[in-house]
């Protein structure tokens, strides 16, 4: 078996052994965080909360063909990208990230360059967001790349998708759809762009009948950015409801108003749609508005707030609409008044 140091080129030719040291080693590179008391190395990690706090813990999983697909996304962004999502769960409760447990099942034949890629990615993004990685499983799979990652984090006050109230103001922490425009910009490319070495892109797209129209990267950037390497939103004050933005502002909101038993009336005037998202979709014969109600993968904060509640000091948030007694509503920009549907994707039913 061949050692780390002369670069193996397959996770067959390294081992699970020397795999596992590899991953301690690098992972230790990133510090420790206050109150790990066991991290890789043992059968379990140990941590204590930090005083007057509640351990939060939350878990998503990745798999290869499912959530991401290697011909037009890096390992690297995979990484980032699943520390994101687990990030933003966290903050959805009012907490703060701090520790996390990888789950990797990965072919036996996968580069070995390509894992060491991935965990760059996933240790930037635990960097980002002030956790580490304290543990997890390896093993070997025989159909693509499987992930799982488990998110330890704390809390002074948890915030619950069941404290919305009549009367109570509807917030989102940014732009909504850019990262389903995204998605569909990289399924027309077709390939990875390696954003983390600092490459961009041209989109070469066909608009109506026979009219090419090239998309700069000052455009489809942004865009593709947001649904590759998605940065989570740190919690406003004085929430008294919260949900983040996963599978789609529709759905997840509605999901928010069931916990809560309330209804909701939202705008389209209100919602946030940047000028990318604007500009990008009708080129690839998209609704805007369609993206922003159910695009999902977002990961932007959906919260409610007495009106006149502060949220913190320079935090930036856009209001929606109001909380109400019952009914799932959205006003058009002429004021007609529409049932707001479960747009977003629900796993099992989508495809």
């Amino acid at each position: 078996m061949k050692g780390i140091n002369s670069r193996p080129g397959t996770l067959r030719e390294l081992g699970e052994l020397s795999l596992l040291d590899w991953i301690r080693k690098k992972a230790g590179q990133t510090g420790r965080q206050k109150g790990l008391l066991l991290g890789i190395g043992d059968d379990a990690a140990a941590f204590s909360a930090p005083a007057g706090e509640t351990l939060l813990a939350t878990s998503d999983a990745m798999a290869e063909g499912v959530h991401f697909d290697l011909s037009y996304t890096t390992l690297y962004q995979v990484g980032f990208k699943l520390v994101s999502v687990n990030a933003s769960d966290i903050y959805a409760m009012g907490g703060a990230p701090r520790y996390a447990l990888l789950d990797l099942c990965a072919p036996s034949d996968m580069e070995f360059d390509g894992i060491s890629s991935f965990f760059d990615g996933v240790l930037d993004a635990l960097k980002h967001y002030g956790a580490v990685l304290a543990g997890g499983d390896i093993t070997a799979s025989r159909s693509g790349l499987v992930l799982g990652m488990s998110m330890i984090g704390s809390a002074k006050k948890i915030v619950k998708r069941s404290g919305a109230k009549p009367g109570d103001e509807v917030f989102v922490t940014g732009c909504l759809g850019d990262s389903a425009c995204g998605l569909w910009l990289l399924k027309k490319l077709g390939r990875p762009v390696l954003m983390e070495e600092g490459k961009k892109a041209a989109f070469d797209l066909t608009h109506g009948v026979k009219k090419k129209v090239r998309l700069g990267w000052e455009t489809a950037g942004p865009l593709v950015k947001r649904h590759l390497m998605p940065i989570a939103k740190k919690p406003p004050k004085g929430a008294s409801a919260m949900i983040d933005i996963s599978d789609g502002l529709a759905i997840d909101l509605i999901r928010l108003c069931k916990e809560s038993r309330v209804g909701v009336k939202i705008y389209e005037e209100l919602l946030p749609v940047s000028g990318h998202m604007g500009k990008a979709a009708p080129v690839l014969g998209l609704a805007p508005l369609r993206l922003a109600l159910g695009g999902g993968e977002d990961y932007e904060l959906l919260y409610t707030a007495r009106p006149g509640q502060h949220h913190g000091k320079k935090y930036k948030a856009w209001r929606i609409g109001e909380i109400t007694r019952a009914g799932y509503i959205i006003s058009g920009r002429g004021g007609e008044m529409k049932e707001l549907k479960t747009e977003g994707y629900e796993h099992f039913t989508s495809g």
